[in-house]
């Protein structure tokens, strides 16, 4: 029966020509079903279809409220947007949901070691397709450029990939049968959401504090019912910034060892930190699967992923990385291993903490007096909003003014309450386009109490 199809293309039509606004409530299911002379049952699969064509969200305690869309009318997509023109119909968007970093010179810095491979004889080698175990030179470069704090992985144990969310799919992939429970924390990166769907495994928040994940609800969830694994970002975690303090990092380890419990250790933006606490794979070498890339360290046109695994788990996340698709291309790993070695890496890192500590300085001037959570060290911010303000109406008001933020829905797991909260991405725009979208946030956010209350 389509009944219930055709009353959500009624609310999908509303949505799209503004009738029913970003950010405003559709009422009780129990009220819409009254309203529409129909079945309770049939108003849940209603506000189920619009939920799943990204029309409206749910937030459990709170109901369902229509999402931010796109100028054109269209559900946005956090993450994917692209800023740059949009096909001549308006201004382009301050695009502050993505981020990637880039530093004036880089393209200088980089080129040398390209041309080298393209030289007949070497472009020879680098066209050829690339194992997921790479060579001997390429596992020694990335171990080296992993070690910390006295801590240096094993060359036998790094498996390649294109890029770090195809370590991320690998590693699970190799851990999770469908079905298995992925514990994580309660606010997480978004593409890990995307993969764990793909892959059939369930994400299952844990309970945490100001210090990070609980290892007392690590052990709870387990007892309920068996985690196969763990995805955790224990350094500057996106989108909060958090980096996990020494004595948190021990804890977790301890009852991951004690439980068997493998981890997925995302370390994509640690780099941006000097020293600090060792990483969880330092603590928990036989069950921790460290992830890391080359995309926020050099670029992200030509880049290259790797994982960083305990032993005797290589050929597994190897096998699953061919079984995905995910092999890094020899080009990329070619570069890869050149920028390494000549300290092109190196210098980039250097630029990109200049560059992130000045963006931060931004953050604290334009946004000072407001809750935001961040890092000295950080690309990102999370805002958390003023009353009344949601994160979808404030997604839609920043886009009227030519800014798009992430809301706080796209980093939720689980039923509980989204937080009203956007990430604000720092690296991708110039500081002085930069300065000034934060200005206009502010002001937004300080003048637009009516526009929020809808």
């Amino acid at each position: 029966m389509d009944d219930y199809r055709r009353i959500a293309d009624r609310i999908a039509a509303d949505i799209g020509r503004g009738r029913l606004r970003p950010g405003q409530r559709l009422p009780p299911q129990r009220a819409f079903a009254r309203r529409h002379g129909i079945a309770a049952s049939t108003a849940g699969r209603v506000y189920a279809e619009l939920v799943r064509r990204g029309l409206v969200v749910g937030e459990v305690g709170r109901g369902t409220f229509v999402r931010a869309t796109e100028p054109d009318g269209q559900p946005g997509h956090a993450l994917t947007e692209v800023a740059g023109d949009r096909g001549g119909s308006g201004p382009s968007l301050v695009n502050l949901e993505l981020n990637y970093p880039a530093t004036p010179g880089q393209s200088e810095l980089l080129a040398p070691a390209l041309a080298a491979l393209l030289r007949p004889d070497a472009l020879a080698g680098a066209l050829r397709p690339a194992p997921a175990a790479g060579g001997a030179a390429a596992r020694e470069a990335v171990a080296e450029l992993l070690a910390t704090g006295g801590w240096r992985p094993d060359p036998a144990g790094i498996v390649f990939t294109g890029n770090a969310r195809q370590a991320i799919a690998a590693t699970l992939a190799s851990l999770v049968r469908p079905g298995g429970r992925v514990g994580v924390e309660p606010l997480t990166y978004p593409l890990v959401k995307e993969i764990a769907a793909r892959l059939g495994c369930v994400l299952v928040p844990l309970a945490a504090d100001a210090r990070g994940p609980l290892p007392g609800s690590v052990a709870a969830l387990h007892r309920g019912a068996p985690l196969s694994a763990l995805y955790l970002q224990p350094s500057l975690h996106n989108p909060t910034s958090l980096t996990l303090d020494g004595e948190r990092r021990g804890e977790l380890a301890e009852v991951v060892h004690s439980l068997g419990i493998p981890v997925v250790e995302d370390r994509i933006w640690s780099f941006l930190h000097t020293g600090g606490a060792p990483p969880l794979a330092a603590l928990a070498p036989g069950l921790v699967h460290l992830v890391d890339g080359l995309s926020k360290r050099v670029a992200p046109g030509l880049t290259v992923g790797f994982a960083a695994v305990p032993a005797g788990r290589a050929e597994a996340v190897a096998r699953a990385v061919r079984s995905g698709g995910w092999s890094a291309g020899s080009f990329a790993l070619e570069a890869a291993v050149r920028w390494l070695a000549d300290g092109t890496v190196d210098r980039l890192v250097a630029a990109r903490r200049r560059d992130a500590a000045r963006r931060q300085r931004l953050v604290a001037e334009e946004l000072a007096g407001f809750a935001v959570r961040s890092d000295p060290a950080s690309c990102f911010a999370w805002w958390e909003l003023p009353e009344p303000w949601r994160a979808d109406t404030f997604t839609a008001a920043a886009r009227a003014h030519g800014i798009a933020v992430t809301p706080g829905t796209a980093f939720s797991v689980g039923p509980a309450r989204t937080p009203d909260a956007v990430r604000l991405g720092l690296a991708s725009v110039p500081e002085r386009e930069l300065a000034r979208a934060l200005r206009i946030l502010a002001g937004v956010a300080r003048g637009g109490a009516a526009a929020a209350g809808g």
